[in-house]
C-alpha cells in the first residue's frame, strides 16, 4: 500500500508584492524520487523551503506524514525532525569537527546520548564514503567532501523525508560525480526525495516523477521517459534543449 509522505495542495506564497508560488499541487509518496526543474526564479527552491517551514506560505495546505503543517511551534518542530534538508551552501558549523556536526542534532533534538550519536554518525560518514574524515574541521575537506558530510548530517536525524535544494550547483564539476553517485545510492535503498537540481543525467537515472516549473507554477509533472522523450509543453521543450546542449 502506498502512503503519501507530502502533500501540497492549492499552496500560495507572496514576498511582499511577488507571488513567487501559484497554486502548487503536489504529492509525494513514500520512497518516491521527485526531481523538481526549472529555470532560475521560478520558485523550485521555495517549493522545499516551505515543505521545511524554512519558508511560510500564506495560503493552501501542505501536509508531511497526514499532518498538516500549522503555525504551531511544535508542529513546525515535529515536523522539521521528520524532513531532512540538504542546501547548495553546505552550512556546516565551521568552528566544529565533522563528528561534531553531526553529533549536535541527535543529542539536542532525538536525545541520544554522545555514544549513541557518535556511533550513528560513523555509520553514516561511512555511507557517504568518507569515514575518515570524521576528525577533521569542514574548512580541510573539499567542497564534495563537505556536501556529503551535510548528507550525513542530514541522515543522522533519521528523517523520513530528504529535501535537496540544488546540492552539487555550488561544486567544481569534477566533485559533482561525487555528490550524486552518494544520491543515487540514498535513492536506490528506498529513501523519500525531492531533489532541486539541472542535473537532468541524475534525474534519468533516479527520478519517479520529474516536476517542471516557470514563473511560480507548476507546468508540467510527468514520469522522466515521458518528460525527456515528449514533454507536452513548449516551456518544457525549450528549457531541455537550453539544459541538454550543455
Amino acid at each position: 500500500m502506498t502512503t503519501t509522505a507530502i502533500e501540497l495542495v492549492d499552496v500560495n506564497k507572496w514576498f511582499g508584492d511577488f507571488h513567487v508560488l501559484k497554486d502548487i499541487n503536489l504529492t509525494v509518496q513514500t520512497g518516491e524520487k521527485v526531481v523538481i526543474c526549472g529555470p532560475s526564479g521560478s520558485g523550485k527552491s521555495t517549493v522545499v523551503r516551505c515543505v521545511n517551514r524554512l519558508e511560510e506560505h500564506q495560503k493552501g495546505t501542505i501536509r508531511l506524514d497526514g499532518r498538516e503543517l500549522t503555525n504551531d511551534p511544535r508542529s513546525i518542530a515535529s515536523i522539521q525532525g521528520e524532513v531532512g534538508m540538504v542546501f547548495q551552501q553546505f552550512n556546516l558549523f565551521p568552528h566544529l569537527s565533522v563528528l561534531d556536526n553531526l553529533t549536535l542534532g541527535p543529542t539536542k533534538a532525538r536525545g541520544l546520548t554522545r555514544t549513541e550519536a557518535e556511533t550513528r554518525a560513523r555509520e553514516y560518514l561511512e555511507r557517504v564514503r568518507i569515514p575518515d574524515q570524521a576528525d577533521k574541521m569542514p574548512g580541510q575537506l573539499s567542497g564534495g567532501q563537505q556536501q556529503r558530510v551535510a548528507i550525513a548530517r542530514s541522515l543522522c536525524m533519521e528523517p523520513k523525508v530528504l529535501l535537496f535544494d540544488e546540492p552539487t550547483s555550488a561544486l567544481d564539476p569534477e566533485m559533482i560525480s561525487e555528490v550524486l553517485d552518494v544520491m543515487v545510492e540514498l535513492a536506490q535503498d528506498g529513501m523519500t526525495m525531492v531533489v532541486v537540481t539541472h542535473e537532468m543525467g541524475f534525474a534519468r537515472k533516479v527520478a519517479d516523477k520529474m516536476v517542471f516549473m516557470d514563473e511560480g507554477e507548476i507546468v508540467e509533472q510527468s514520469p522522466p521517459e515521458q518528460f525527456f522523450a515528449n514533454p507536452e509543453t513548449e516551456r518544457c521543450r525549450k528549457f531541455l534543449s537550453q539544459i541538454l546542449q550543455h
